[in-house]
């Protein structure tokens, strides 16, 4: 289907859109593949790796690493939302999404995000109480209450993103049905809408969506200025514990920054670009980084990794000596037979 017939008349509930994506040179497409494909497989492998070891390390079943293991698990589902879409498009010649596949990417992306939101919202209040009320920590922060803050920020996300997403479907769709970016985001497809009452509508998702993503930024915020507070207060004996902090802090700076780069920051109109390196940055870099900070900047995590590996080797190293016992009995006369 060419552009044209994308862009003709003006269309109440279209049935497909035209993302534009970057460059259409063939060089530069094998570039942008082959890079997308690293980061992809370096996003999955690097999440499942945490993931696996939050399971099956005793010394991860804590709270804090509760918590990471599903923010890991929340990063893979982010990142597959895009960017097999972006891969798949890198060659097509008419890179088409549907009206319907649009929208559920639209509910997926914000249904993960949202909810990561809320996880790192939770992620500060952990080390919140581990820092401030370190004494009453287990009984504040039990199994019940880990479970609980997880189901909310899932629920919360999902139930936040299918408002916007419901909304977005019913905003009557007029003029081009060309995107330019490299997948479906909401403030795209407002831009396209040509309803009377779309002000109203676009209003109502501004603020669903500010009130996930503002929120969860808050509640971290005054986490961590608590945090900041006791550890000042207390001097040294807080210190190795808020050294804790700063993978989480990084994560959350990357995460947010990105965000309000992209949403807040105006951009003029001929920042199309731009705009699309800065979504690159919090829909596929960012959850590629998650796994990389928490491994560099957490011995914890640095030395599981290493009892990881090093129970690899010796399982190897016994599976090759009992191959070779096998294969050349210790006595030459199971060998040879008696002379």
């Amino acid at each position: 289907m060419s552009p044209e017939s994308l862009q003709q008349g003006n269309l109440s509930r279209p049935t497909m859109f035209l993302l534009l994506g970057f460059s259409s040179a063939y060089r530069a497409q094998v570039t942008l593949c082959l890079c997308f494909s690293l980061v992809y497989l370096v996003t999955v492998l690097g999440n499942l790796l945490i993931v696996t070891l939050v399971w099956l390390d005793a010394h991860l079943h804590s709270p804090m690493y509760f918590f990471l293991g599903h923010l890991s698990f929340l990063d893979i589902c982010y990142s597959s939302v895009t960017l097999p879409k972006i891969l798949g498009d890198s060659f097509s010649p008419q890179k088409t999404i549907s009206f319907v596949g649009c929208i559920m990417q639209i509910y997926f992306f914000l249904c993960f995000g949202g909810s990561e939101c809320m996880l790192l919202a939770a992620m500060a209040y952990d080390r919140y109480l581990a820092i401030c009320h370190p004494l009453h920590y287990p009984a504040l922060m039990s199994k019940k209450t880990c479970h609980c803050l997880v189901a909310l920020s899932w629920l919360s996300g999902s139930f936040s993103s299918l408002i916007q997403a419901f909304l977005t479907a019913r905003l009557p769709f007029c003029g081009s049905n060309v995107i330019n970016h490299l997948f479906c985001e909401m403030p795209f497809l407002l831009k396209a809408s040509c309803s009377p009452n779309a002000p109203l509508n676009k209003a109502t998702l501004y603020v669903l969506a500010g009130t996930i993503a503002m929120g969860s930024f808050l509640l971290t915020l005054m986490s961590y200025v608590h945090i900041l507070g006791t550890v000042l207060q207390k001097g040294a004996g807080t210190q190795r514990a808020f050294a804790t902090c700063t993978s989480h802090l990084t994560v959350v700076s990357l995460f947010f920054g990105a965000g309000a780069v992209a949403y807040l920051v105006p951009h003029s109109s001929g920042s199309n670009e731009m705009g699309k390196v800065v979504a690159l940055l919090y829909a596929v870099v960012t959850p590629m980084l998650n796994p990389i900070i928490y491994s560099l900047r957490n011995s914890e995590v640095k030395g599981a990794i290493r009892k990881a590996l090093h129970r690899g080797v010796l399982q190897m190293s016994t599976e090759g000596s009992g191959r070779a016992d096998e294969q050349c009995p210790p006595s030459p006369r199971q060998c040879c037979g008696s002379q």
